[in-house]
């Protein structure tokens, strides 16, 4: 929250299974008018404190690949790029590739 105003959203999906409880997918959204004041940033530096917590190991997210903004952010973040979902998403009436990335936590 800033003054009040919600910037983004973050959300972990659970593991279901004991063998990845390790991982942790997660989704990210922040508002446009909330790009490049650093709440981004501030965000991952809380996340990997957080993981650290839970004893996680790996994060992962998808991005549609001609999001080129967040990507560098998520590389900026310590994400690399692992593989591409062909067709992941439809939107507007369009067919869009995903990256799948992810972050090795020490």
């Amino acid at each position: 929250m800033i003054q009040d105003k919600l910037a983004g959203i973050f959300m972990r999906k659970e593991a279901k299974s004991k063998k990845i409880s390790h991982s942790a997918y997660i989704v990210i959204g922040l508002q446009k008018k909330m790009h490049r004041k650093g709440i981004a940033t501030y965000f991952f530096r809380k996340l990997d404190q957080w993981a650290k917590e839970q004893h996680i190991k790996r994060l992962e997210l998808t991005v549609i690949t001609q999001n080129t903004g967040a990507i560098a952010l998520y590389k900026k973040a310590g994400f690399e790029i692992e593989g591409t979902k062909k067709n992941a998403i439809f939107q507007n009436g369009v067919y869009q590739d995903e990256y799948y990335m992810s972050k090795i936590l020490s």
